[in-house]
């Protein structure tokens, strides 16, 4: 009996050192879980902030892509967009040609649209700068079928990689200075001629006596005072542009390694 009367008190003295413990367990074990939720959630803050600050263009790369019209421009910087997707953003020098709504139609077809007066190149120094700090732009948009800006604008978000496509990026000194990489497509005259015949009659409307008069009048010479000098500022020159697949894989290689630098896919 003393057995079994000293076994009860003893197994409620084990047990009530048992019972005082466990509340102080349990919030030793809730301050940790709350600490390591904290803290993870402090980092994955920090991991989305550092994200968020990439994927904003603070640290953009800008690819200028040059050349004379026709030369293949357009179809490397698709070429460079359907390979990254959502990762590129591409502005384009014609969408900043100057709107003029005083002058009537038969008189903005006799402008000259390959001098760089004709381009409102501050506006695009200024809005790829605010892509730079990470804001959207609205970009304009040029009608080539009444020769006027449209009334629309793109809205373009800050990307890891920023392509800048047309004939005389690399004519103005503060749009070149922003660019990280500058390409030149470099195509024969007479190609290039021929293209862009095929190009204005079939998309942009125009009659073919028009686009000779123009070529002969205006881009011709252009070309041969601006585009072609402005070449000597090229990092590469590509001959035959999207088409040149050794150039084309290349500068895939570049912009993937800054993509995988930057935390891009």
């Amino acid at each position: 009996m003393a057995a079994g009367c000293s076994s009860t008190p003893s197994g409620k003295s084990r047990n009530r050192p048992f019972r005082t413990k466990r509340p102080a367990q349990r919030g030793v074990f809730c301050f940790k879980m709350v600490f390591f939720a904290l803290f993870f959630c402090y980092t994955e803050k920090n991991k989305s902030a550092r994200r968020r600050k990439k994927a904003v263009g603070m640290d953009s790369i800008i690819i200028g892509i040059a050349g004379g019209t026709g030369s293949g421009k357009t179809t490397l910087t698709r070429r460079l967009k359907e390979r990254f997707g959502q990762d590129v953003s591409v502005i384009s020098h014609d969408n900043y040609y100057k709107r003029h709504d005083e002058l009537p139609y038969e008189e903005r077809c006799r402008l000259n649209y390959d001098h760089p007066d004709a381009f409102d190149t501050d506006l695009m120094v200024e809005q790829i700068g605010a892509l730079r700090r990470g804001e959207t732009i609205a970009c304009p948009v040029y009608d080539f079928t009444v020769h006027n800006r449209s009334s629309e604008t793109l809205l373009i978000a800050p990307t890891s990689v920023i392509v800048l496509e047309g004939i005389l990026i690399f004519a103005d000194e503060k749009l070149r200075s922003l660019m990280d990489v500058k390409i030149f497509v470099d195509t024969d005259a007479d190609v290039r001629i021929l293209r862009r015949v095929v190009r204005d009659v079939k998309k942009r409307g125009r009659s073919l006596d028009s686009v000779v008069k123009q070529y002969l009048t205006t881009v011709k010479p252009m070309h041969e005072q601006f585009v072609e000098p402005s070449k000597r500022y090229a990092d590469i020159i590509v001959p035959e542009g999207g088409k040149n697949l050794v150039a084309l894989d290349m500068i895939i290689r570049r912009v993937e390694h800054h993509i995988r630098q930057n935390g891009g896919a």
